[in-house]
């Protein structure tokens, strides 16, 4: 080796040294100098031994989503609870246990969950029987949200709360689920898993059902008290219906070869099953009968109301508390429409950005690279391998979206469809790509896009966490597409434990602007009609299936509101009747 070179090694081994020795002594003193790489704490598993006295506990929805959950959970054999609605001294508990800087809706959950057992402490039990007899069971994630550090914060929160060791459970966690050894406590059957399903579906059709009949009600509190009842009889269904099993419902002759042949009695049991928890006599006479009595109730649509759709931090746009500045109510206290966003968008979401993402990585994580154009089998290779990632994943997201629009049809055919992911993501390209992750990532963009050019709404309420980084990077890309959409309301609200009254006056100046655009297009398509409203009034007292709650009003291309929609069905209605004629009409002609 020359001389030159030896040199240059040495020199470069004695500053890496004399780097190494200053970086030991301000390690040193700074008190780091046995540093430690973190690992994630041991947690005692929650086993099938534990199941008849540990309670399960779980919260963050609305209450009709929480009430279906909580009794698949009973059905299937669980003790379950559901956390009230957090509340501001929940975001207060959440500040003072957990960690600074975390987001709106990480101090309200956390707080909220400490908070509880607290109560329970209050109520005479122990912290090690509150420790031994409930665990928590949530949501995990990852990606650039802190909604990825929730479980870490959930238990650093309850170890200062002083309910160290407490159970936090995750979707995504296996380890907590399972058990090390034995049955896990939580089993995912199919009847668990179906149940959950319809639970989740039931929810949000239930959930836009409320907003959308509560505003234009006749009798005030019926909506509620109708859906209160509604709703207990959905959970009465999914909490006791029997569970099938193939041996049952087979005829006597083919049991003994069913018993036999253990792998046709699993696929027959799974596919019976699914067939049963949707398609049963029992499920299905539930949801007409709650149809029917929600449609009894008695409404107004000629109430001209502007409608506010809600989009945002996945959190912020579903709680129904102070979480979000109990914005829903005060929305219709103010005189609008609010239409809710489900959790069914979500999820077909996540499966939509999974597959997108493995298509994405096809090319990288291919078999053979640059395959020529005659290599056959390596071109087959690469695109099984594609298919095998893409392929359940399109399954799963068309039995998603056909589940959740069967259950629409059963509840009387007026809630919204889910909007196919792959047009929010094409109307949201120009702004924000499809696999930029976070939040609700290019969603938030392309439902405020969807929703004004299609003229499916008066105004669009992003409800948001404050310093919630995704939300953040939305927002910026919204001032682009605002500027773009000349004739769109958008107001982005960060939500946070104070500052509810700033909140409400800054909705309520965008309100009233889109008060005059829902007053403006309903009296543009009432001169259209070339009837007062008087006439229209006049038929509808006629014809009371019209005061119906499902009854379903066609949708006209350009029209928002539903008091401008129902004005305009109302004359064509009038038009084909041809033996009728408005007393107003009569009197003119006098």
């Amino acid at each position: 080796m020359p001389v030159e070179e030896v040199v240059q090694k040495d020199f470069e081994v004695e500053i890496q040294a004399r780097i190494d020795a200053e970086r030991s002594r301000l390690r040193a003193e700074a008190g780091l100098a046995r540093m430690r790489e973190f690992k994630k704490p041991v947690e005692r598993t929650f086993t099938g031994a534990e199941r008849d006295y540990v309670t399960i506990l779980f919260g963050g929805l609305t209450w009709k989503h929480e009430e279906m959950i909580k009794a698949v959970f009973h059905g299937s054999g669980y003790r379950c609870e559901n956390i009230p609605t957090p509340v501001v001294a929940d975001f207060q508990a959440g500040k003072e246990f957990g960690n600074n800087g975390q987001c709106n809706p990480t101090y309200f959950t956390v707080g909220n969950l400490v908070r509880y057992l607290q109560s329970l402490e209050a109520q005479g039990l122990t912290r090690k029987q509150i420790i031994d007899n409930y665990v928590f069971f949530t949501a995990g994630s990852c990606g650039p949200c802190r909604f990825g550090m929730y479980e870490a914060e959930y238990r650093f929160a309850l170890q200062n709360a002083g309910f160290d060791g407490f159970r936090v459970l995750l979707f995504q966690q296996t380890d907590g689920i399972k058990a090390a050894s034995g049955e896990p406590g939580l089993k995912f059957s199919v009847d668990f898993g179906m149940g959950m399903l319809n639970a989740l579906n039931l929810g949000d059709v239930i959930n836009e059902l409320v907003y959308q009949i509560r505003p234009f009600e006749v009798t005030k509190g019926e909506t509620d008290r109708v859906i209160q009842s509604a709703v207990k009889t959905l959970t009465d269904t999914l909490r006791g219906r029997k569970r099938w099993h193939i041996l049952e419902a087979a005829p006597k002759w083919a049991r003994p070869y069913i018993e036999k042949n253990k792998k046709i009695e699993g696929i027959g049991c799974t596919l019976g099953k699914i067939v049963h928890n949707v398609y049963g006599k029992e499920y299905v006479g539930a949801l007409h009968a709650c149809r029917d009595r929600i449609d009894a109730i008695e409404v107004d649509r000629l109430r001209v109301k502007p409608v506010i759709k809600i989009t945002g931090e996945f959190w912020a746009q579903t709680t129904e508390g102070d979480g979000n500045f109990n914005m829903f109510a005060f929305l219709e206290r103010e005189g609008a429409q609010v239409l809710v966003e489900p959790i069914a968008t979500w999820i077909a979401y996540m499966m939509y950005v999974a597959k997108e993402g493995a298509k994405a990585r096809a090319y990288a994580e291919a078999l053979y690279q640059d395959p020529k154009w005659y290599e056959i089998k390596k071109r087959m290779a690469n695109e099984l391998k594609l298919f095998k990632k893409t392929g359940g994943l399109s399954a799963g997201s068309a039995m998603w979206t056909y589940f959740y629009h069967r259950t629409i049809r059963h509840m009387g055919d007026t809630a919204h469809h889910l909007i196919p992911q792959k047009e929010l993501s094409r109307l949201a390209h120009p702004f924000y790509h499809q696999l930029a992750r976070g939040g609700e990532g290019y969603m938030e963009v392309g439902k405020n896009v969807y929703y004004t050019v299609n003229h499916l709404c008066h105004m669009v309420l992003a409800l948001k966490p404050f310093g919630c980084m995704p939300s953040t990077q939305s927002d910026g890309v919204q001032s682009r597409v605002v500027n773009k959409f000349k004739d769109m309301i958008f107001l982005p609200i960060e939500t946070s434990g104070e500052g509810e009254v700033n909140a409400h006056s800054r909705v309520q100046m965008a309100l009233a602007e889109a008060k005059a655009k829902a007053r403006a297009e309903f009296d543009s398509v009432l001169a259209q009609t070339g009837k007062s409203l008087d006439d229209l009034r006049e038929y509808v007292d006629a014809h009371p299936e019209l005061k119906h709650a499902l009854y379903k009003v066609p949708h006209r291309e350009g029209v928002a509101g539903t008091a401008a929609q129902f004005a305009a069905h109302v004359s064509d209605l009038m038009n084909r009747d041809r033996k009728y004629h408005p007393r107003s009409a009569k009197t003119q002609a006098a």
